[in-house]
């Protein structure tokens, strides 16, 4: 496909810096848009992101159908989004629209290394820009009583004053991760750290078409210390832009309980996170045992039937001083049949530090510090090692390592609604093979939001 011109890019980039220019909008809710306290009836917020990615050429003695390419890459992924909020006729009731536009690739057109180095890179996959409805969703907030917190005017949130003690009902087309798996210093690749094993629990699979959505149901039960929140999705096709509408048949489930705590006298956040998905996934052992009976290349897509995929995902956000903060993330799968719509990892370890620039007098400037490691099920190594392709991975052979990788940012806060941020990564045995790599990849991001 016709890769996207510099100069386009460079017309796109100038456009945002233009942006920084005009005056903010006035965000509904705020004082200074005038007028009353009582909270607007609407919310806007938009954000477009545009990072150029690259690496030089690394080793790499063969190559497979799913192989990180061995030669210099340079792509560019761009992303906007429109974020509008309406508060219904009702107590606690709103409507979310998100329309979005993508456009571009990630580094080897989005395969080769488990722990993908751009999270953005799943919303592009194409030359031109491609419209989407991102999200659409309604959500209800049910007080129960008692003493009430402020939420702030966000993205898909609008200003109001909440019950602690409440219940959240969110149905429509949403992200599986909006609601679960967050954590405040590194869940979102547009402004945070690039790399998807980083900014999520990278061995749970969680359900969602090519562009990260997915339609369903979510409800969380919030209390001062603690929240429980459960969900119910519609999963895809294999990896696919379609979701499977028999919602009963198969599907993602998701509960995750938070609870929050002081930590010498700093806040912090545990979420564990517990997953059930039914989807028609090949099992790795069948596959490589029918492939045995007729001397060929093993293929889940060949014996695909109804499976069970379980696991579970430890989130930990620390505070350690009121610019510093760590994370932690563990995740785990049963890894006996193939991923479905997110990665092929069963084994996930991730952590790092978020730093902000007060110390060095620029306080809207970020510094991430992060590393992961990533590993296979034995059922899957054998798989991969006898030639069968994944969502990422798929070599041909497999000489087994668990994939390992490291990055570091600088986010330099432009304006108040523009930061450029310089990204460097290093990954250890792409695709879990050590026969390949290392490969060092650099990234530059421009994102503005307001």
């Amino acid at each position: 496909m016709k890769r996207i011109p510099l100069r386009a890019v460079l017309a796109w980039l100038l456009g945002v810096c233009l942006c920084v220019a005009l005056p903010a909008p006035a965000r509904a809710g705020d004082d200074s848009a005038g007028g009353d306290d009582a909270p607007a009836d609407w919310s806007l917020h938009f954000q477009a992101t545009g990072i150029y990615q690259g690496y030089p050429a690394f080793h790499s003695p063969y190559q497979g159908p799913n192989s990180l390419s061995g030669g210099t890459q340079l792509r560019e992924t761009l992303s906007a989004t429109a974020f509008l909020g309406y508060r219904l006729p009702w107590s606690g009731g709103a409507l979310y629209f998100d329309p979005e536009l993508t456009q571009g690739f990630g580094v080897s057109h989005g395969e080769g290394v488990e722990g993908f180095p751009n999270g953005e890179a799943e919303k592009g996959g194409a030359a031109t820009p491609v419209p989407n409805v991102a999200r659409l969703f309604l959500r209800q907030i049910i007080g129960l009583g008692g003493p009430q917190e402020k939420i702030a005017d966000d993205e898909n949130a609008l200003a109001t004053m909440a019950d602690i003690d409440r219940v959240t009902v969110t149905a429509g087309k949403f992200a599986a991760n909006d609601m679960f798996d967050d954590n405040p210093y590194s869940h979102d690749p547009r402004s945070q750290f690039l790399n998807l094993s980083l900014s999520e629990s990278a061995a749970w699979d969680y359900p969602a078409d090519q562009k990260g959505y997915t339609d369903g149901l979510a409800v969380e039960f919030n209390q001062r210390r603690w929240a429980l929140r459960g969900g119910w999705f519609l999963e895809p096709e294999a990896n696919g832009r379609d979701l499977d509408p028999r919602f009963l048949k198969r599907y993602g489930a998701v509960l995750e309980l938070e609870t929050r705590h002081a930590l010498w006298g700093e806040p912090g956040t545990l979420r564990t996170l517990v997953f059930v998905n039914r989807t028609p996934q090949g099992d790795y052992d069948d596959a490589l045992a029918l492939a045995a009976a007729e001397g060929a290349i093993p293929s889940t897509a060949a014996v695909r039937r109804d499976h069970w995929k379980i696991g579970a995902a430890l989130n930990l956000a620390q505070a350690i001083t009121d610019t510093l903060g760590a994370f932690l993330r563990l995740s785990w799968n049963d890894g006996r049949s193939e991923g479905w719509a997110f990665t092929d990892i069963d084994r996930g370890l991730a952590a790092g530090l978020s730093l902000k620039g007060a110390a060095w007098r620029r306080p809207q400037d970020t510094v991430g510090l992060g590393g992961a490691l990533n590993g296979l099920s034995k059922p899957a190594r054998n798989y991969f090692a006898a030639g069968g392709l994944g969502i990422l991975a798929g070599d041909g052979r497999l000489n087994y390592a668990a994939e390992g990788g490291a990055e570091v940012y600088y986010a330099i806060g432009l304006a108040r609604w523009v930061a450029l941020t310089f990204d460097y990564q290093f990954v250890a045995d792409p695709a879990f093979n050590q026969d390949r790599g290392p490969v060092s990849i650099f990234a530059s991001r421009l994102h503005l939001a307001f």
